[in-house]
């Protein structure tokens, strides 16, 4: 008789997450990385790494020739990716891989361009066969596209949103309304990037969004370390390190993200 074929443990949804994060008193570490980056044949283990290492929900980036919306250690790292053969096919297809053996839930982070060029219907349907449980699209506003929109809402993706500091109060809450498994807010104008500070006047900003946001809201772009993740930790409901996890890749391969991403989670977790 032959042995049973392992089953993939279920996949956590977003909302899931969340929720058992503040069950133990802490934020949600949400950690990014670029698909295929440091090389395509260290991709499952960068991001077997991640969820191993504490990450609650991992946001997968697609490699894109221009995002505009990224500095420059993501920058290089979505060139490195796309020379190499990384595109969104395999992305979606690690994502595949990554589920066989991991229920930490995954956000597909994109621009629109892919998307569009793979096909809005069938990126949604091959998604949830991969088995994302949300998706960002950097350059999707809210209202910009009401049909693109309706699709997702009518597919078991949750289509997570972003605020800027520099979105007025109505439309955060236009934003957060129309928002599934969080608000992504964004701490600083600019491009991603660590920095050595938390901007200014994160936490005033992040409570009057929390007021009328129906989702948790989770704090990005400039968080480079474990004392900032803290920091962050008690002003949000989830806190977003994306630039410093690649750049850890980028110096170090997977035994540095690994660490890094366990210091981070460690520090959130301290009362």
């Amino acid at each position: 008789m032959l042995p049973e074929t392992p089953q993939p443990p279920p996949a956590v949804g977003l909302a899931q997450a969340f929720a058992a994060a503040r069950d133990e008193r802490r934020a949600a570490l949400v950690v990014y990385a670029t698909a295929g980056f440091p090389a395509p044949e260290q991709g499952d283990a960068a991001l077997a790494a991640l969820a191993e290492a504490g990450a609650d929900v991992i946001e997968l980036g697609v490699p894109f020739s221009d995002p505009l919306a990224d500095g420059p250690t993501i920058q290089a790292a979505s060139h490195r990716a796309i020379a190499q053969g990384v595109d969104l096919e395999w992305t979606l297809a690690a994502l595949r891989r990554f589920r066989a053996r991991h229920a930490t839930p995954v956000v597909v982070f994109s621009y629109l361009n892919p998307v569009l060029g793979y096909g809005l219907q069938r990126f949604i349907a091959d998604a949830t066969a991969a088995g994302a449980q949300g998706v960002l699209l950097t350059d999707l506003p809210v209202g910009a596209d009401p049909e693109m929109e309706a699709a997702f809402a009518a597919s078991p993706l949750d289509l997570v949103r972003l605020v800027a500091p520099t979105t007025t109060p109505a439309r955060a809450r236009a934003i957060a309304q129309r928002s599934a498994g969080f608000v992504y807010y964004i701490s600083r104008t600019g491009v991603t990037g660590a920095q050595a500070e938390v901007a200014a006047g994160v936490g005033e900003r992040v409570a009057a969004l929390r007021a009328v946001s129906p989702v948790p809201v989770a704090v990005g772009f400039g968080i480079a370390n474990a004392e900032q993740a803290a920091r962050v930790a008690g002003l949000a409901d989830g806190v977003v390190v994306g630039s410093a996890v690649v750049d850890a890749l980028a110096r170090g391969g997977v035994a540095a993200a690994r660490a890094l991403v366990a210091s981070l989670r460690a520090a959130m977790a301290q009362p």
